[in-house]
C-alpha cells in the first residue's frame, strides 16, 4: 500500500487513479495531520510525500517516518533547489521527483524502490520449482538446496531485481566482479550463467528456462 500525501486535490485525485490502475493499494492525506495516521502502519509500503503541505512540510513527515521504520519515501516537489533535495535526502529520503514529472519515469522509481526495500527485508522470490531466499542467501527446487557460490547467487539476485528487463552483460560484470578490482576473462560471466542454468533447471510441462540470454547484449530474468 502507497501513502500519497499531497495537498493539491486534482493532483492526489490523478496520483491515486494511476497508481490504482497500476494495481497498487492506495491512501491518501492533504496535510501532516492527517498523514500522522500512516506513520506506523505495517501496511504503508511507501510513502510519496509533497514538500510544502499547509501545516507544515513532508520533511517533518519523513523525519517521523525514519524514527521508526525504514520504508520507502519519494518526495514530490515542484522545487527544483539543490540544497532543498540535499536536505531531502539527508533526513532519509530514497527519492526525490521534481514537478512536471513524467508518468513513467514515477513509475519506474516507485517500482524500483519497492524493489530495494523487498530485498532488504529478507524478501523470499518463488517461482516454478525454485525459492530464493534473499536474507539467507540461498536457492531451493522443490525443496533441496542447490549448491550456488556467492557469485552466482549475486547474479541471480540482480537479475531478479530487473525481472523483465536486459541486464547488459557489462552491468553485471560492474557489480559481480569488477568493483572488487579483480581482472576476470571475458567468458567468465558465460560459464556462470551456464552453471547457473544448469542448476536451477526448467519448469512446466514446456520445461521453460528462467534465464534468457539475449546474444552479445546480457540476460533477462523471464517475468
Amino acid at each position: 500500500m502507497i501513502a500519497v500525501v499531497e495537498d493539491e486535490k486534482e493532483l492526489c485525485e490523478s496520483l491515486k487513479l494511476l497508481l490504482i490502475d497500476k494495481g497498487y493499494e492506495i491512501v491518501t492525506a492533504g496535510s501532516c495531520g492527517e498523514a500522522d495516521k500512516f506513520i506506523g502502519n505495517p501496511q504503508i509500503d511507501m510513502f510519496l510525500l509533497d514538500v510544502k503541505l499547509p501545516d507544515g512540510s513532508g520533511f517533518d513527515i519523513c523525519r517521523k517516518i525514519r524514527k521508526s521504520s525504514e520504508v520507502p519515501v519519494i518526495f514530490l516537489t515542484s522545487c527544483d533547489n539543490e540544497e532543498e533535495i540535499v536536505t531531502g535526502l539527508d533526513i532519509g529520503a530514497d527519492d526525490y521527483i521534481t514537478k512536471p514529472f513524467y508518468t513513467k519515469e514515477l513509475l519506474s522509481r516507485i517500482s524500483a524502490n519497492l524493489r530495494r526495500s523487498k530485498f532488504n527485508a529478507g524478501y523470499i522470490y518463488k517461482k516454478g520449482d525454485i525459492v530464493v531466499d534473499f536474507d539467507r542467501y540461498k536457492i531451493s527446487r522443490q525443496g533441496d538446496e542447490l549448491n550456488i557460490s556467492t557469485n552466482e547467487f549475486d547474479i541471480v539476485k540482480m537479475l531478479i531485481e530487473n525481472k523483465g528487463r536486459v541486464v547488459r552483460r557489462d552491468a553485471i560484470y560492474e557489480k559481480i566482479w569488477d568493483i572488487h578490482g579483480n581482472f576476470v576473462e571475458y567468458n567468465t560471466l558465460t560459464v556462470a550463467m551456464s552453471r547457473i542454468k544448469a542448476k536451477l533447471g526448467t519448469y512446466g510441462e514446456k520445461h521453460q528456462q528462467y534465464i534468457e540470454t539475449i546474444r552479445n547484449v546480457g540476460y533477462r530474468w523471464i517475468d
